[in-house]
């Protein structure tokens, strides 16, 4: 067999259009040999039928599997089952996670897709939700919480934009990205993924973000964006994960859907369902909003995928979760389990062939199905070009891409209290004691996702700049930097820097109830106060949290949410070589009462909105 054309590579301007100051100079690289004029969704639409002609009921179930990649023990399964796409889970990694190892694994099973009659190319997908997350040495942004702490479409579709090159610079051409959310209650340990409580700015960086994965339209020099969860996955009550959404349609019609409206306008060509339920009905079996609303009302032509094994929650058979899923608009079929355990690939492709020849899924669902999935693969060229070019790999963790992600940081920061200008700091300050486990911690520094699924404090293979580093970095070579995680350094000080806040989490696991600072977190800034110093407090957060006294015991404080690798941005602000832009994406509560904006009563501490700036005069006074 002739092997197929690989992307080529060479460098050009960027794609995507980005703030003046982010411009990065041959930075970007062609994805794809250029194909001409991108194909316009009549032409696609053509090859996916021709091809849909050709092929047999197994070939067209197989295109509807995804399967991840540690449940795949024999990668000749992709051959044999007509496999349409792979993924890797949260913790589905390669052996030693670098990204040549990536490059080469993921171009191990797409050699094999195209050992099939038909030579239908894979669909390789992951979840790069603040950066390329999962990968050694990647860039790691802001949490979307941050980003909408921005209010910068621009720079958010920038951030993706570096994003969908160090997928692609793996060989990994869908990301499960971005999160559209319309997070409402604090408690839900998935609220970091949303950019806020506001439908407008959700909706709003929710286009930037698909446009910075996939261009303009999605072609053959995209990485596939997914708007994810579909929906109301942010409006659970008492933001429990995978819970129900309750409330009328005309609210959820106005608080969950516009995003989603938004993206598909920007083009998105997947989307992702909710675990979630709406009134008590799973989204994942919801054929009115799955089908009625979002592929006849909305003219969503992409494709559905589900969530991880979320169809099996439907019920306990799984035969009737296929066809309840399936006939519900459903797609593709994530599914984390190989053969030998319950409800894995093999029993799903069995199960749905019997369904078919039951009745009970009709030829014409499954023909949708699959004309949806081959259409998207046809625009973005994936059968003229399945490989992408080695050297796309070596711009991950570039200069150039931790610039952006260092903007990112600089423009998420958001200042909550700045008494007598202690705000900025000068770099000649004699003695700065730098106080907090997270100030040195460039896992806590990320959160969760970043490369294990719940994160982890410590070391972990991200490259980048910890707080401490930075300002080791940026003062004078005369002024002394010390460093305690629990206060011990504050006598002399001339000035305090302190970090508290969450340590990682991801969903489920970060579900709470009390979100209270702990009692450390607390004791710790009240040490800090009692050294006479200006107490600087940085907050390390997905998502606000109760304050008690530490507002009122600091000098300055500033929510740093969950920066990412890049510890310089922070470093740009408190050392006023830029003023604090940052806006609180969502209100911020008062008390344990406050944690839900749909059932809000009395007045927040903060409003959405709020964020102080630095008087011109104070910014550069160094």
């Amino acid at each position: 067999m002739k092997p197929p054309k690989k992307l080529t590579s060479r460098k050009q301007s960027l794609t995507h259009p980005l703030p003046a100051r982010l411009a990065v100079t041959g930075l970007a690289i062609v994805m794809a040999l250029s194909l001409g004029a991108m194909k316009c969704l009549a032409d696609t639409d053509t090859q996916a039928g021709a091809m849909l002609a050709k092929m047999t009921l197994d070939e067209k179930i197989g295109q509807m599997v995804q399967v991840d990649m540690a449940a795949l023990k024999n990668k000749a399964d992709v051959t044999k089952y007509f496999l349409g796409s792979v993924l890797s889970g949260g913790n589905s990694d390669p052996t030693d996670n670098r990204p040549e190892t990536w490059l080469r694994c993921v171009n191990e099973f797409q050699a094999q897709a195209l050992q099939t009659r038909l030579k239908i190319p894979l669909l390789y997908g992951i979840d790069a939700v603040h950066g390329h997350n999962n990968i050694i040495g990647a860039v790691i942004f802001p949490h979307h919480i941050g980003l909408g702490a921005t209010d910068n479409p621009k720079l958010i579709e920038a951030a993706e934009h570096v994003t969908a090159l160090e997928v692609a610079g793996t060989g990994i051409r869908w990301a499960f990205a971005p999160c559209l959310a319309v997070s409402q209650d604090i408690r839900w340990g998935r609220s970091y993924e949303s950019f806020g409580q506001s439908t407008e700015l959700v909706s709003k960086l929710g286009y930037a973000g698909v446009r910075g994965f996939q261009g303009e339209s999605l072609d053959s020099n995209s990485v596939l964006a997914c708007a994810k969860h579909f929906a109301g996955d942010g409006g659970t009550e008492n933001g429990k994960d995978q819970g129900d959404t309750v409330c009328d349609e005309t609210t959820f019609r106005k608080l969950y859907l516009p995003p989603y409206e938004a993206a598909i306008k920007a083009g998105v060509g997947s989307i992702m369902i909710s675990f979630s339920s709406w009134n008590g009905k799973k989204m994942h079996g919801n054929q009115y909003l799955l089908t009625d609303a979002l592929k006849n009302e909305l003219g969503f032509k992409g494709f559905l995928v589900s969530d991880w094994a979320a169809i099996d929650q439907l019920s306990p058979d799984y035969k009737q979760d296929i066809e309840t899923s399936i006939n519900a608009g459903l797609d593709m079929i994530m599914i984390p389990n190989g053969p030998g355990t319950k409800n894995n690939y093999v029993e799903f492709i069995n199960n749905l062939k019997e369904l078919v020849a039951a009745g009970k899924v009709s030829p014409a669902r499954i023909d949708d199905a699959v004309r949806r999935i081959l259409r998207v693969k046809y625009q973005m060229g994936l059968f003229e070009n399945a490989y992408t070019d080695p050297a796309l790999t070596a711009a991950i963790g570039s200069s150039e891409h931790r610039q952006v992600a260092r903007e990112c940081v600089r423009q998420s920061l958001v200042l909550l209290k700045n008494s007598n200008h202690a705000l900025p700091l000068a770099r000649n300050l004699k003695h700065l004691a730098v106080v907090g486990r997270a100030a040195d911690d460039i896992g806590i520094q990320c959160g969760g996702w970043t490369i294990d699924w719940q994160g982890q404090p410590g070391k972990v293979t991200t490259g980048g700049t910890t707080l401490l580093a930075a300002i080791k970095q940026t003062v004078s070579p005369e002024t002394e930097v010390t460093f305690s995680a629990d206060g011990s350094n504050l006598k002399n000080a001339d000035a305090v820097v302190l970090v508290v806040g969450e340590l990682p989490y991801a969903e489920f696991k970060g579900d709470r109830q009390d979100l209270h600072l702990t009692s450390d977190d607390i004791e710790l800034i009240k040490k800090a106060k009692s050294s006479s110093a200006p107490v600087i407090t940085l907050l390390y957060t997905g998502r606000p949290l109760i304050l008690d006294s530490a507002l009122e015991q600091s000098d300055a404080f500033l929510v740093a949410w969950l920066p990412g690798t890049e510890g310089a941005g922070l470093t740009d602000v408190l050392f006023g070589d830029y003023k604090p832009t940052g806006k609180l994406p969502r209100l911020w509560p008062r008390n344990n009462e406050q944690f839900s904006a749909v059932h809000l009563t009395g007045n927040p501490l903060f409003p959405i909105g709020y964020g102080l700036s630095y008087d011109a005069k104070l910014a550069r006074k160094n």
